[in-house]
């Protein structure tokens, strides 16, 4: 049986809604827990209301190397304690995948880190961003609006979420004198 889908469009608007989309991933604070340095304020918050950090809107594709997933994320302003709202981050599963990001609304910044490397990369609409094969990387919303952000990557590329949870990843950005700023973990 032949699963290559036929060509299509899809529509995008500054919002991050993404249509027609497949899949819907929503994560909330509790869905993090952990992920946050200040477990403290990570707890308060939770118990406060579980709020939403971010949502994905997905468009799925067969899981072969040849197709493209395009998904559209909309992460919400927020902290947790000083560190700002930010997506759990990821390798993908197959390393050698890269993925493109083109920002559509709000600001916020791209970290990725390899072995001891490590960037971060501010974005906001119209900034496109290349994250190489082998990164980990997570978003960030440093604004006071949501930060959305188109993403594209291979359909077999999948998502390994687990080393970052397990690892931590060696940056956060977080506020400093009513500014990000961007602090080693520890």
């Amino acid at each position: 049986m032949d699963l290559t889908p036929s060509s299509f469009a899809m529509a995008v608007d500054a919002q991050g809604f993404l249509e027609p989309w497949t899949s819907k991933i929503e994560r909330r604070l509790a869905d993090m827990a952990g992920m946050y340095a200040d477990a403290d304020a990570e707890r308060a918050a939770i118990a406060a209301g579980d709020p939403l950090v971010y949502e994905v809107f997905q468009h799925d594709m067969p899981e072969h190397p040849g197709e493209l997933v395009v998904c559209t994320t909309r992460l919400y302003p927020g902290r947790v304690g000083d560190e700002y709202f930010m997506t759990k981050g990821h390798y993908h599963r197959i390393r050698e995948r890269a993925e493109v990001y083109y920002g559509l609304a709000g600001e916020g910044r791209l970290v990725v880190a390899v072995d001891d490397r490590t960037d971060v990369i501010p974005m906001r609409p119209g900034t496109v961003a290349y994250v190489a094969p082998r990164w980990a990387h997570r978003t960030v919303n440093t604004g006071s609006e949501p930060f959305v952000f188109l993403a594209v990557y291979h359909g077999d590329a999948g998502h390994d979420y687990g080393t970052i949870e397990t690892e931590g990843f060696p940056l956060r950005v977080v506020e400093r004198d009513g500014a990000p700023a961007v602090v080693e973990s520890r």
